[in-house]
């Protein structure tokens, strides 16, 4: 399980090298998609919990993970968000499903599509949530400390 976060880790890393992004941006970006990883077969293997709840799960650690990275890094939140949401993606889902209606198999491709598109919605749930969840509490803490001041 280790190993295979270390090669995600490395994936993403080649992955935030394409879509250009340097320096010490690169190392968290990698690293968050690692962890999300990690956090992701932890919660699958040894918790046991669905498959769209552990994507569930790991999408709001990505995102939290992201939101403070980029507070800490005074840099915009999509650099660390798009490199530890990469592992995620359910792409491989979508490329069978596809196959299977490509081969005939309609009700079989219809079920792979249907769940794909479930992990798929979880992970915007996830990200979205801890995006609002941010955002309400800078506005609360801009719009309290305005008050206080006064």
């Amino acid at each position: 399980m280790i190993i295979n976060s270390i090669y995600i880790l490395i994936a993403t890393l080649c992955f935030g090298i394409i879509g250009n992004v340097r320096g010490k941006n690169l190392i968290f970006s990698s690293l968050g998609g690692g962890m999300t990883w990690f956090l992701y077969l932890v919660s699958s293997h040894y918790i046991g919990f669905s498959s769209i709840l552990c994507f569930f799960i790991a999408s709001v650690f990505a995102s939290t993970y992201s939101e403070i990275m980029a507070r800490i890094l005074k840099t915009p939140v999509t650099t660390f968000i798009i490199g530890a949401i990469i592992p995620l993606v359910p792409g491989g889902s979508m490329y069978n499903a596809m196959l299977q209606y490509v081969q005939g198999n309609i009700n079989q491709s219809l079920s792979i599509a249907f769940k794909t598109l479930a992990i798929a919605g979880s992970i915007a749930v996830g990200i979205f949530f801890i995006s609002s969840v941010f955002k309400a509490s800078v506005l609360f803490n801009r719009k309290f400390f305005k008050h206080k001041q006064i």
